[in-house]
């Protein structure tokens, strides 16, 4: 998962960018990476870490101009310990194009193989982000038939050709020198794509971010999200163009977004992440009144930060006491997509310790909004006991993990999920739970799609093993789980490590 911006403005658009990559830090804590444009010339500044350690201030001073694009990142392919798969990447040629994309292609080694054949074109990183670069670059190329200025209409040729080549999810944004910025997402609208628009005495400016509290703090007005298929276009004047670019298209937002990924301030699709987490806490306390009439809970406590706001509405929905019974240390990064277990475990602890008054002598119920590998819940189960709890129980806000995510979002491999060919007892004796319950996949849905009843179906592939693209096939998944094994990913990040960059533009 990562997080993605693109302003177009009037004046310098460097501290928007970091303004805004700073709130959309929660997609990406792995890279983060600015470019943008000044007269036909490209500034960029990119490397591993968060936003404010990334920039400082005489990096700010070098990224110039009016135009730009900016990334968070956190892998789901390639490996993490290389700046070289930070984003945005850049390609010279046509015109000098540079890409930031949240998503997953599932397609790679297919579209690199053609690019090799037909354009010879140079792929230097395992990331299909630069693949997807390289793709757009190639069609761009094929229909500007080098024009000095590209015309809008082959913009908009080179998205379809595009939607045809690539396979799975990708929400994009591309800054092309003296031309504008491009931004289009997948035909299925797996990965969020939103932007706003401000009026000032100089023009029109445009903002597009993966989530809308991007453009709520930089003071934008939200126009509405970028539909599935869909391309716009933004010229350095401000003029704004739009076109569907797919053929075929449905609309299947990432469910786990509104689960785990997103700000609860955010609007997805015209869905409120807030309301959205309001309503799996009270499906999730009726389903527990159904299964446990007779429950001897005292208290209700969540597990930060995610799972608030649906624990606060189940509390309210059983009539129980809601305390907060664990604080967080907030630099420490979201476990489950951690390298190596033995990390994990140790981080579990860095990131979270109990207040023993509100464990002590009580029948606890933990919530949290999902159980991925297991190992955050097992060991806060365990705190919750050691400080003093007689019973704890456990609720997950999502279904069971039971299948990866090919889509954005590193799940690990199927092997690693707890939920894989567990029963629910199980996984509640495996974590040490009391008893377990967990959503049901139906309610996560009515959860979402209240929000918004345009929207009929959801990617919910890491729950049902369904995969809206239809391309998924075992063979993939089967290469998909060596490449995100734990001890493969180890050799990866150190021979990155080990490796001479030919190329540092900082």
């Amino acid at each position: 998962m990562c997080g993605i911006i693109g302003i177009v403005a009037k004046s310098p658009v460097n501290q928007a960018l970091f303004d805004g990559l700073t709130v959309l830090q929660h997609r990406g804590q792995d890279a983060a990476g600015i470019v943008t444009c000044e007269q036909n010339r490209l500034y960029l500044r990119k490397e591993n870490g968060l936003v404010r350690d990334v920039f400082h201030t005489r990096h700010m001073m070098r990224l110039k101009g009016n135009i730009g694009i900016g990334h968070v990142r956190y892998p789901t392919a390639g490996c993490s310990s290389s700046s070289a798969e930070a984003q945005p990447f850049y390609v010279n040629s046509p015109y000098g194009i540079a890409l930031a994309h949240n998503g997953n292609l599932t397609n790679v080694e297919t579209l690199k193989s053609e690019l090799f054949k037909t354009d010879l074109r140079h792929i230097n990183t395992d990331s299909d982000s630069e693949v997807l670069l390289n793709v757009l670059a190639h069609e761009l190329q094929n229909v500007s038939r080098k024009k000095l200025q590209l015309e809008v209409s082959d913009v908009f040729q080179a998205v379809k050709t595009v939607h045809q080549l690539c396979e799975g999810a990708y929400a994009a944004v591309a800054l092309i020198p003296n031309q504008g910025i491009l931004a289009f997402r997948d035909p299925c609208g797996i990965r969020p794509l939103i932007f706003g628009k401000r009026e000032t005495e100089n023009g029109d400016e445009y903002i597009i971010a993966s989530e809308s509290v991007a453009i709520d703090v930089l003071d934008f007005k939200i126009i509405r999200d970028v539909a599935p298929g869909e391309a716009i276009f933004i010229d350095i004047h401000g003029g704004f163009h739009s076109q569907q670019c797919a053929h075929k298209i449905t609309h299947n937002p990432c469910i786990f977004e509104y689960v785990y990924f997103a700000r609860p301030d955010s609007i997805m699709d015209g869905i409120s992440v807030y309301k959205a987490r309001l309503r799996m806490g009270k499906f999730l306390a009726r389903k527990i009144q159904k299964l446990h009439p007779k429950h001897d809970i005292d208290v209700v406590i969540p597990i930060p930060d995610t799972s608030r706001t649906a624990a606060l509405e189940l509390a309210h929905e059983l009539g129980l006491k809601f305390r907060e019974g664990f604080v967080k240390n907030r630099y420490i990064p979201r476990t489950f997509i951690m390298p190596g277990q033995n990390l994990r475990k140790k981080s579990v602890r860095q990131k979270l310790n109990a207040i023993d008054l509100e464990f002590k002598g009580k029948n606890v119920l933990l919530i949290d909004d999902s159980i991925v590998r297991g190992t955050t819940s097992k060991q806060i189960i365990q705190m919750a006991r050691e400080a003093g709890a007689k019973k704890v129980y456990f609720a997950s806000a999502a279904p069971p993990v039971r299948f990866p995510n090919v889509y954005g979002i590193d799940m690990p491999s199927a092997k690693e999920l707890l939920a894989h060919n567990r029963s629910d007892e199980a996984i509640a004796e495996a974590i040490g739970a009391d008893w377990l319950v967990y959503q049901d996949l139906e309610d996560l849905f009515k959860a979402a799609n209240k929000g918004n009843a345009q929207i009929k179906q959801f990617d919910a592939s890491c729950f049902n093993g369904k995969y809206v693209t239809g391309n998924v096939t075992p063979t993939y998944l089967e290469n998909l789980e060596q490449q995100r094994d734990d001890n493969i990913k180890n050799i990866k990040n150190n021979a990155a490590q080990d490796s001479i960059e030919l190329y540092n533009p900082t």
